[in-house]
């Protein structure tokens, strides 16, 4: 019996390792956050003007007494922000929704970006101007920041199904937020937290802070968090020392699908077992015949590719077939759906 306890302990620490040798070495830092490091996330309500008669359709040719417009004043006198009348019968005027995300050590007056959306019905809010905004925790609290500025539109999918007038919907300004009050102090309880939970990479920092500050100084607690017991009066330096230290990451396999453009991201190694997909007029067969890719005169819609085939020849078989974005991500959905890919599908 002990005898094969321990031929099981080498055969997983033998996974582990092989795993390891495929992984690429990431620091500590990026693989965790200490708990209490939480990003704060403001919003407000705000006015883009100095448009090109590309605001909102509801404040220009129509009375004042539209509903719309009222709900929109309404809104942003809650954020104590007044709209001159003039504003409201015009259509270089669009109301937006300003958000950020702010680091929780960041101080009063320090500055962040701003992200800008419309909120109405603009046709674009491209060459606009933010009016000074207040941001919020919480709407029923007071204003701990304020945005203004130039906005830097993001440009949208050109694709078939999407025509100009709808672009420039969103934007955003570089360092236009100015923070005025300084979040209260963090309360840092010792522990590491994983940005994604996962038992082996939890094993692997573990392992790290042991090797280099002793036994017992990590000690997990379950696959998205790890307890630091570091000697009385550790601080800073010994916080950045552990942030710095270097792990063989190997997460979840894990397939991302942009389902607008196409893209298929997916790790060097995750590969594909033998299945047959039929969709649309196309047919994916991976395993069991002469590798096909495109559409031959006696083939036309087929892609066939070897057995344990990696996820990038499928997605560039696939290109080469014709195949639609869409098309793509439910082809993926299925293999995985069907057992032969086994790896997290994750669709944007």
């Amino acid at each position: 019996m002990m005898q094969f306890k321990t031929s099981l302990l080498a055969t997983l620490l033998l996974l582990l390792f092989q795993g390891a040798v495929f992984a690429s070495p990431a620091r500590i830092r990026d693989l965790t956050i200490h708990e209490g490091d939480i990003a704060r996330r403001i919003v407000g309500y705000g006015i883009v003007t100095g448009l090109e008669g590309t605001g909102d359709r509801s404040f220009g040719g129509i009375s004042s007494n539209n509903p719309s417009v009222h709900s929109v004043v309404n809104l942003l006198r809650r954020f104590d922000i007044e709209v001159p009348p003039n504003y409201l019968r015009l259509r270089n005027v669009a109301a937006v929704l300003v958000t950020a995300e702010v680091s929780p050590y960041l101080r009063a007056g320090g500055r962040f970006e701003v992200q800008v959306s419309a909120l109405g019905d603009a046709t674009s809010i491209e060459g606009g101007v933010l009016w000074i905004t207040p941001l919020v925790d919480d709407p029923n609290q007071p204003p701990v920041a304020t945005a203004q500025g130039k906005l830097l539109v993001t440009r949208g999918d050109q694709g078939r199904y999407v025509t100009y007038r709808r672009q420039g919907n969103s934007a955003r300004i570089p360092d236009g937020g100015v923070l005025e009050v300084s979040p209260p102090p963090i309360a840092n309880a010792g522990r590491l937290l994983l940005k994604r939970p996962d038992r082996s990479v939890a094993m692997q920092i573990e392992a790290a802070i042991n090797q280099a500050f002793g036994d017992s100084t990590a000690m997990i607690e379950d696959p998205g968090a790890i307890r630091l017991n570091l000697p009385a009066g550790s601080g800073f330096a010994e916080a950045a020392a552990i942030d710095t230290l270097l792990v063989d990451a190997q997460g979840p396999s894990r397939v991302i699908i942009h389902s607008r453009e196409g893209t298929v991201v997916a790790g060097g190694g995750v590969r594909v077992g033998s299945a047959v997909i039929h969709h649309r007029g196309l047919t994916l067969r991976i395993g069991g015949g002469e590798t096909i890719a495109g559409q031959g005169p006696n083939e036309v819609g087929l892609v066939a590719l070897p057995e344990e085939t990696l996820v990038q020849d499928i997605a560039a078989g696939l290109h080469v077939a014709g195949a639609q974005p869409g098309e793509i991500a439910s082809i993926f959905e299925a293999l995985r759906d069907s057992g032969a890919l086994q790896a997290e599908v994750i669709i944007r």
